[in-house]
């Protein structure tokens, strides 16, 4: 990736979801409108630093690239090593899903008559481009793993609230409840807001 970086994307997006909040639409005017605004982000490989691109052998990462200023929403890049994967979880408020590098498989979960959790409909494959939705209201279980085994990949998500605070859960196949809250994998924020850099003065 090219280390002339292109901030203002980001910048961009994160300013266009403010507004489209600021209008209080319904989920699925907000789903649909925000699926296009994380598309046209991740149409475009030029704007993410390295710093939150890296993975790690142990488990995926989750780092914080946004959170709006009353926790509306945050923007997170998802980094899978080679082979790794979430356990089945939830998120309790909306999300978007867009692939940036590689491609990740998705499998929906839904509880059967007994209250056990069965994978609902085949795997999603996402590739570069492609943004999926969840949230409580069409479907918010599921597992994601790297389709690769031998590559790094890499998704932004979008939730409704400060994801990394959020009190959600880890489910069993059986179906029961582990309570988790998920925090981040770093301690410090992209600087998407020094105009200097773009703008220098004459």
């Amino acid at each position: 990736m090219s280390h002339d970086l292109r901030p203002e994307r980001l910048r961009h997006f994160i300013e266009s979801l403010a507004r489209l909040l600021d209008q209080q639409p319904d989920e699925a005017t907000l789903l649909d409108h925000g699926h296009n605004l994380l598309a046209e982000l991740v149409a475009h490989d030029d704007w993410l630093p390295d710093d939150f691109a890296q993975p790690d052998p142990q488990r995926y990462q989750q780092y914080l690239l946004h959170c709006d200023s009353r926790q509306r929403f945050s923007v997170v890049s998802f980094v899978w090593g080679p082979g790794q994967r979430t356990p089945i979880h939830d998120h309790r408020v909306w999300g978007l899903i867009g692939m940036l590098r590689g491609a990740e498989h998705s499998q929906g979960f839904a509880r059967d008559e007994a209250g056990a959790l069965r994978p609902n409909g085949s795997p999603v494959r996402l590739v570069p481009g492609q943004v999926e939705a969840v949230s409580p209201r069409i479907g918010d279980i599921h597992q994601v793993s790297n389709a690769f085994t031998d590559q790094v990949s890499l998704s932004i998500h979008v939730y409704g609230g400060n994801i990394g605070a959020v009190k959600r859960a880890v489910y069993t196949e059986g179906g029961s409840e582990k309570p988790f809250i998920s925090g981040y994998s770093n301690t410090r924020l992209p600087n998407i807001w020094d105009l200097s850099k773009e703008n220098p003065a004459p």
